[in-house]
């Protein structure tokens, strides 16, 4: 993510690589509304801004902006976005500063039609990539390493010539799937993206899987998500995961698969999937992301007991973890903090006072729970180690006796 000199005080010890991604096929449905309740779904995985594209066969139309999607779209603006196809995005940056024109899903216009991308990951050789295009009169009119995929897959033939590469068509005269199969060998890193064109989306996946993306069935057509909590909200039946170096095909004729480029030996989803980014009831690689993180909290506990009198976790991601401790140690679970969910993110300059009590601002401790205990801290990750300290000290100011903090994951 690239450096702001504002920094963001509210900000979590966290780590912040994930947006949401969203696409539809969906002949007769409001595709606008559906994408809404889909990125409201997803808006866990990123809060600086959304944005939804939508197609008719012959036009496009979208809305972008900063903000949670509740702040973003509203009646006047959802009811202009008619069609039957539409990606959605919701943003945390990554690479690419926080600003309107990074916003995604990116929309531009080709000889073949209308083109809007939607990128969940990080680019490892975006900079290389970038001096390419520039030098080849590419114009790039952000700092986002998504729109160098869309140039890419907009640029003729030449401009693949210029970064190295040859592609054959192979097993398709799908122009689409040629051209995102070159973007595939140009670009290293993370990728899950959904991608609108004129009669079709696609849903593609890096060789390594670094990414979750998920297919679902509506009676009305098909659609893709980054998660399948998302797929339940609007009534999707979950099918499967898009697979690592695939290129899915979603149009009149249904879903088609194609190879876009060979998978790793190794699929290697992020395991902050599993800590942290992922909604509890999402699904991934068939498993509950719930149980998984209570499994990880039974782990701890058989790892590193402690005597205590009770088992508390940092709202709201590590609860499943502090529960799993619980149920294996046999210490009571109980809530000992409770977290202001309305302070969203601000970029206001503290004080050196008031940044040491930011923590303060973000939790309450429940001194009725706390009061003469010994208590266990479960956290689900420590990135920074800049809200460990803190937190125990609101615990022990609480009436907490003892605070031996537990983290379910490696550090």
């Amino acid at each position: 993510m690239t450096n702001n000199s504002n920094v963001d005080f509210f900000e979590e010890d966290r780590p912040h690589d994930e947006c949401g991604v969203f696409g539809v096929y969906a002949p007769g449905r409001d595709v606008a509304r559906l994408s809404f309740f889909a990125l409201y779904a997803l808006q866990h995985r990123g809060q600086e801004a959304a944005g939804i594209v939508v197609g008719d066969g012959q036009r496009t139309h979208s809305h972008k902006g900063m903000g949670l999607v509740s702040q973003v779209f509203n009646e006047a603006n959802l009811s202009p976005l008619q069609g039957h196809l539409a990606v959605g995005h919701t943003r945390y940056s990554t690479t690419g500063g926080q600003h309107i024109r990074n916003v995604q899903p990116y929309l531009i216009e080709t000889m073949y039609g209308s083109l809007a991308l939607a990128h969940n990951g990080n680019l490892t050789n975006a900079l290389t990539l970038r001096q390419k295009l520039l030098e080849r009169g590419v114009g790039l009119s952000s700092t986002s390493d998504t729109e160098l995929m869309t140039q890419i897959l907009a640029s003729p033939p030449e401009v693949w010539g210029a970064i190295g590469l040859q592609v054959d068509g192979g097993d398709t005269d799908d122009k689409w799937i040629v051209r995102i199969r070159a973007m595939m060998a140009a670009v290293e890193g993370a990728y899950s993206l959904t991608i609108l064109t004129r009669d079709a989306i696609y849903a593609v996946r890096d060789p390594h899987g670094l990414r979750p993306l998920s297919l679902g069935k509506l009676p009305e057509g098909y659609v893709v998500a980054s998660e399948t909590c998302a797929l339940s909200t609007i009534g999707a039946e979950y099918v499967r995961y898009v697979e690592p170096g695939e290129i899915v095909r979603i149009d009149a004729n249904g879903m088609t698969s194609y190879k876009g480029i060979d998978p790793a030996p190794q699929r290697s989803l992020c395991v902050f999937e599993y800590v942290y980014f992922a909604r509890p009831d999402s699904i991934l690689d068939g498993q509950v992301i719930h149980k998984v993180r209570q499994n990880m909290g039974r782990q701890l506990a058989k790892e590193a007991p402690a005597e205590a009198d009770i088992v508390i976790g940092v709202p709201d991601s590590a609860t499943p973890a502090a529960i799993g401790y619980s149920l294996q140690s046999g210490i009571a679970f109980s809530e000992g903090l409770t977290k202001n969910r309305y302070i969203g993110r601000t970029f206001i300059q503290p004080d050196d006072v008031l940044r040491r009590e930011s923590v303060r601002l973000k939790y309450n401790a429940l001194t009725s729970n706390l009061e003469g205990k010994r208590v266990v801290l479960v956290d689900d990750s420590i990135v920074r180690g800049t809200t460990s300290r803190p937190l125990v000290q609101l615990l022990r100011d609480g009436g907490a006796k003892e605070v031996h903090v537990r983290v379910s994951s490696p550090p």
